[in-house]
């Protein structure tokens, strides 16, 4: 029997047998009531009917008294009135600590009043917990628990799954609107009545209703925020009222947000850096009289290609102008007839519109054609030159919505005092671009050819302080003609859109069975998930070539030059364009609209109407080019191999045990449970076979794919898993207690991974041809995880806590790049069949994770100051080796150390909050935005980050209150690099944001 199987048999079995063994009378357990605080449930989602309309006022108003445990166990006899963040780190702290499995929690301050402005930004204060930012606009916009991102972590609404059209499981934090929500559950090791299906957390984040507060409340908030580079202020509105009447019978509550950000980034890149072999004619100091590389090994050996090494794939640099709009609305309606019955109807509602403007310069480079190199020690080309290189100044309007619709309905009846049912049923939709939209409108301008530099590269830093170094650039390497418009045509114009939808349909039921000192839970849980994907773009016809060569001053046969000078609208200086990093650009981009661009090619009319110098016009053996069926306009076409459909259907049965016992004075609290899962898998694709490929005449660079017809691909896939869990905790002394928790989790593969075909897109380039393929087969990931904990609460509000964690992952999924040919065509650029590096997923090693959590949580008594303070310390038994350059290496991804310190001072209604954020560096997943190389999926490093915020607010009055925010204080930056520090491929300045608003409450 194999290790894994053992192991997956032990965890099945340990549940029960520890509970049974726990609470059996050889453990010397006499079962008490004792140790179990009555306001907090024994699992984190027990809730009864009457509970659900029982006044929060101690659990949630800012006016709630502290009556937490002194150190000697008993309440204070002297009540302290303590409101806002206090209060809210009070309740945290009592969830955490009498939660029976290992919870974080964050809880609203106030109605309206959320710790930040970001959901994830709250969240990365949790020990374990760290985020993912989004570049272009430094928000936060997924976490990371104990190294697991993305998909890992299970996100919820009231306990609901979130559909989510962007192509994995995991939500975009930054469309969750966090004005109006009640609070957070991080709960790191699983409720099996709510969900298994995450091996990193499960966020279930509330929303308030109308009975958590009986009669009429309501709460406005307004505020501008402003980005320093933006400029501009930018404002957030926000609106809640709640009510209850019909002599408490009935509720009604509604909120409704409006938020917007606008935010200018500036950012240098590289592309990617494949890996490939170079041949000792191209390095420094050569003096061989031809160099002509190649993988003959019949070749002069000068030529033979067989240094290791790695070239940057494309370098430029761009200004993002990006705004962020999102609305989010909540209706919630409450039925509560008797004290034993309440159902609760609500609708959630959001969406984000993202506009982004970006103005830049690329310039690309082929690995044949570089000449000079010089390679470090690691083999990354560090310098070099490139004969004839070409200038692209692209422009782009990217516009990006995203909407998500949630209707659920929840029915909770208290069938006796101690038989409790629950009903919940739920659809939610969302859509990505629905309607009329182009997704990305792009112009390409430029020169090349004749007016092609002899371009010189040159690395100067590790990627955290600088970026490389461009010399010898302009047209025929005249710098001081850089951006001539004179000099400068048309070339490649791409449109493509991607459109996704995904439906939710999901129901649970649970019945729960409360004795003095047990409680059962049994229940089952149906979710139907469809996912739809397509994607549109001038690729799939090639019509983004209809005008590509640069034109007249450059030398070629296609591309229209020059431009109208209308459709320049400035430029943007480059001059100390990211300031604290090193690294040489040129001085200037083009500021022009990509609509304008297109339009203005367009009204040259029908190329085959009329002739038009300039237009791509097809070879007559050509008959793969799809540019026969232009007529003047950019269209998008459908690209058949995007379009996929999944249909996932899980089928859940769980049962839960909460008990009380004693373990000679100490009292000790022991949960299990065990959760199967069925899960049934259907993925329809498109199918077809590339059967040639031609090179433009315009422009050497391109190529272009020709096809088979399509067929439809259909794969089916089944699985089953059972997970079991067991938590217990042991009250050493009133205010120290120890921790053990075990359990099995899964995490199934992202929905966009499982298309069963092979994709290879009609647009490509030379000695960059690549494709991608899903896998329909896919096994989800399966952990096995431990928790050791002691927790001291040595006094009000404050404590110390310390978690030992394991996880055991198996199934890891590889996405590894294979180089292969496909259907035996022909690359015209070498004569031999063309070599395609193919991405592809497959179930891969196991590895093992292992960390620490350390949290310390300190008031300073009635003066109004204290501290949080955490640290997370992780380790694998897989790290990434960078010197494997195997197509199949694997690493674990996401792992960093990482800490938090938020420093606060909150009394007589002012308060200041500093939260200083730390991450180490990590890797963060393999491939790269151009990823052709041999050596396989090449990694993408985020580097080490630190933020400092700043926030605070000042009550002028009990219900009228002012606030301001700071974020990225300290202007960090964003970067990362590929497999060594040198290789930079992002270093994104979203600068600093200013907000100052007012929220008034009544």
């Amino acid at each position: 029997m194999s290790t894994l199987t053992s192991r997956r048999r032990l965890m099945t079995g340990v549940s029960p047998l520890m509970a049974l063994a726990l609470l059996s009378p050889d453990a010397a357990l006499a079962q008490t009531g004792a140790g179990v605080r009555p306001d907090v449930a024994v699992q984190a989602n027990t809730t009864t009917a009457q509970e659900a309309g029982t006044p929060q006022g101690q659990a949630t108003d800012p006016a709630a008294q502290d009556n937490s445990p002194s150190p000697d166990g008993e309440a204070s006899s002297a009540d302290i009135i303590v409101t806002g963040l206090r209060s809210s780190l009070q309740r945290n702290l009592d969830i955490k600590r009498t939660a029976t499995g290992v919870v974080d929690a964050i809880s609203a301050e106030d109605i309206g009043k959320f710790p930040d402005s970001n959901v994830a930004a709250s969240l990365q204060r949790l020990p374990g917990v760290s985020i993912q930012r989004s570049g272009a606009r430094g928000e936060p916009t997924g976490i990371t628990v104990r190294g697991f991102g993305g998909d890992f972590n299970t996100t919820l609404y009231d306990g609901r799954r979130i559909s989510t059209a962007t192509g994995g499981r995991q939500i975009d934090f930054s469309t969750v609107g966090s004005d109006f929500i009640g609070g957070i559950s991080v709960l790191k090791t699983p409720d099996v009545s709510l969900a298994s299906s995450s091996i990193g957390a499960t966020v279930d984040i509330q929303f308030p209703k109308p009975f958590d507060h009986p009669g009429f409340r309501a709460a406005v908030s307004a505020s501008g925020s402003l980005q320093d580079r933006a400029g501009h202020v930018v404002p957030t509105l926000g609106a809640l009222v709640s009510d209850t009447f019909a002599d408490d019978t009935l509720g009604i509550l509604s909120s409704f947000i409006y938020t917007r950000r606008d935010t200018d980034t500036n950012r240098v890149f590289v592309s990617g850096w494949p890996g490939n072999g170079f041949a000792p004619c191209q390095l420094q100091g050569s003096t061989a009289a031809t160099c002509a590389p190649t993988n003959d090994v019949n070749a002069a050996p000068s030529n033979r290609r067989t240094l290791t090494g790695w070239f940057p794939q494309q370098y430029g640099a761009e200004q993002q102008r990006v705004q962020d709009e999102r609305v989010d609305g909540r209706i919630a309606l409450q039925w509560h007839p008797s004290e034993g019955v309440m159902v609760t109807l609500d609708n959630n509602f959001s969406r984000q519109t993202l506009n982004t403007d970006v103005y830049g310069f690329g310039v690309w480079f082929s690995q044949e054609s570089l000449r000079n190199v010089k390679q470090d020690a690691n083999g990354t080309a560090v310098s070099f030159t490139q004969a004839g290189s070409p200038t692209d100044f692209t422009s782009a309007h990217n516009r990006q919505i995203l909407q998500t619709n949630q209707t659920g309905l929840n029915v909770k009846w208290d069938v006796t005092e101690k038989l409790t049912v629950e009903a919940d049923g739920a659809y939610a939709k969302s859509w990505l671009n629905p309607g009329n939209v182009i997704g990305s409108q792009n112009g390409d301008i430029g020169y090349g050819g004749r007016l092609g530099t002899n371009l010189g590269f040159n690395i100067t830093g590790d990627s955290n302080k600088a970026f490389p170094t461009i010399s010898n650039f302009g047209p025929a390497g005249n710098a001081a003609a850089w951006a001539d418009p004179a000099l400068i045509g048309s070339h490649v114009t791409v449109n493509q859109t991607q459109q996704n939808t995904d439906e939710l349909k999901q129901f649970r039921g649970v019945a729960t069975w409360k004795e003095e000192n047990i409680t059962l839970k049994l229940g089952g849980q149906y979710v139907e998930d469809n996912f739809q994907l397509l994607n549109r773009s001038t690729f799939t016809n090639n019509f983004w070539q209809a005008y590509s060569g640069y034109g007249a001053p450059s030398g070629q046969g296609g591309g229209v030059s020059p431009l109208p000078s209308s459709l320049y609208q400035g430029t943007i200086s480059l001059d100390k364009f990211i300031p604290g990093f090193a690294g040489g650009l040129p001085p200037s981009v083009l500021i022009y609209s990509p609509q304008a661009y297109q339009a203005y090619l367009s009204g040259l009319g029908n190329p085959y109407a009329q002739n038009i110098p300039g237009f791509n016009y097809p070879g007559a053996t050509d008959t793969a080019n799809g540019l026969r069926g232009f007529r003047g306009q950019f269209t998008e076409a459908v690209d058949p191999a995007s379009i996929l459909t999944v249909n996932e259907k899980t089928l859940s049965f769980f049962l839960s045990s909460a008990m009380e016992g004693r373990i000679g004075n100490m009292p000790l609290h022991v949960a299990f449970g065990v959760r199967t899962e069925n899960t049934r898998l259907r993925s329809i694709g498109q199918g077809r076979q590339p059967t040639s490929i031609t090179r433009s005449t315009t422009d050497p660079s391109l190529l272009t794919i020709g096809f088979s017809d399509t067929q439809p691909v259909a794969r089916r896939n089944s699985y089953t898993y059972v997970l079991p869990s067991v938590d217990a905790r042991l009250e050493v002394t009133d205010n120290l207690q120890l921790r053990f928790d075990a359990s099995r989790t899964l995490t199934r593969p992202g929905l966009n991974l499982l298309n069963p075909v092979l994709n290879v897109g009609i647009g490509q380039r030379v000695g960059a041809l690549s494709g991608s393929g899903g896998n329909p087969n896919l096994q989800p990931y399966l952990a096995d995880n431990f928790d050791v904990a002691a927790e001291w609460y040595y006094q009000r509000n404050s404590y110390l806590a310390v978690d030992f964690f394991l996880k055991n992952v198996s199934n890891f999924i590889v996405g590894g790049v294979t180089r292969q040919t496909v259907n035996g065509v022909i690359d015209p650029t070498t004569g031999q069949p063309a070599s395609f590096a193919i991405s592809a997923q497959v179930n891969g090693p196991d590895a093992t994770v292992r960390g620490v959590e350390i949290a310390w949580q300190q008031v300073f008594g009635d003066s109004g100051f204290g501290f949080q303070a955490n640290a997370t310390l992780v380790d694998t038994n897989k790290p990434y080796d960078a010197t494997n350059i195997s197509q199949t290496g694997f690493a674990v991804t996401g792992l960093a150390n990482s800490a938090n310190f938020v420093g606060f001072y909150d009394k007589n209604g002012f308060q200041i909050r500093t939260a200083l954020n730390w991450r180490d560096e990590y890797l963060a997943g393999f491939g790269q935005n151009q990823n052709t190389g041999a050596y396989g999926a090449e990694p993408t490093f985020v580097n080490q980050s630190f933020q400092v915020d700043l926030t605070s607010s000042y009550d002028v009055t009990k219900d009228f209150s002012i606030f301001g925010e700071i974020l990225n204080l300290n202007n960090n930056k964003q970067s990362t690099h590929g497999r060594f520090k040198n290789q930079l491929l992002d270093v994104f300045d979203y600068g600093r944001r200013f907000t100052l608003g007012a929220r008034y409450r009544f």
